[in-house]
């Protein structure tokens, strides 16, 4: 359903990848970090914990928010976490966590769920769910594994590893949506937009991924 008045999308999180990939799907959002205490939520849940992190940064953002009339905004919060052998993990703690994490994980498959959670200012409504992909790891060497976790990368994301970076050529294959590895599924977040009454189309902004100019329908 389009709307009448301009949508405003509020991303509620500090991953260049998360607004990269929106950007690519033709989606400009505003970037608020959230900076909430993650350690305060727990859970032996995978999929309970991320959802719960997605909203807790979603309504942290939320607080500090005030929509008018003339324009509906809307925030998605989002958090990733891996599901490996019993143990959710989330990044790690420094390089030798890095390390450990590949060797263990090399030759073997794991779980990334993302929870999303997208809230309308204006209307106090919310949609939320998790994106689950199976993610099937190279058995790579030691020297590998060193190289890696000595460009930093595996240290600043959930699982210690990217789909869209480095860590491409460490994976065998995927089971899903390759977006909920990355952070954020763009094929659930149009469900959650349905949820609200609302379109993907509603956010795309105009100029599309490929310079080729579009009418906005928000």
């Amino acid at each position: 359903m389009l709307t009448s008045v301009p949508l405003r999308l509020v991303l509620a999180s500090q991953s260049p990848a998360r607004r990269k990939l929106l950007q690519a799907a033709g989606i400009e959002p505003d970037v608020l970090v959230s900076g909430v205490d993650e350690s305060q939520v727990v859970s032996d849940q995978a999929e309970e914990l991320c959802l719960a992190l997605a909203r807790l940064k979603a309504q942290a953002v939320l607080g500090r928010l005030r929509s008018t009339p003339d324009e509906r905004t809307l925030v998605l919060g989002c958090d990733s976490v891996l599901a490996f052998d019993g143990e959710i993990l989330g990044k790690p703690a420094d390089a030798a966590d890095a390390t450990r994490r590949w060797q263990r994980m090399r030759g073997r498959s794991g779980v990334l769920h993302t929870g999303h959670c997208l809230i309308d200012v204006l209307h106090e409504s919310r949609a939320e769910a998790v994106a689950s992909t199976t993610v099937h790891f190279a058995d790579i060497s030691d020297a590998e594994i060193a190289a890696y976790v000595a460009t930093g990368e595996p240290l600043a994301v959930a699982g210690a590893f990217t789909i869209d970076g480095l860590g491409a050529a460490f994976l065998t294959g995927i089971e899903g949506d390759p977006g909920t590895v990355v952070g954020l599924s763009l094929p659930l977040l149009r469900s959650l937009l349905a949820e609200l009454e609302l379109s993907v189309t509603d956010l795309w902004t105009k100029v599309a991924p490929g310079g080729q100019e579009i009418e906005h329908l928000g």
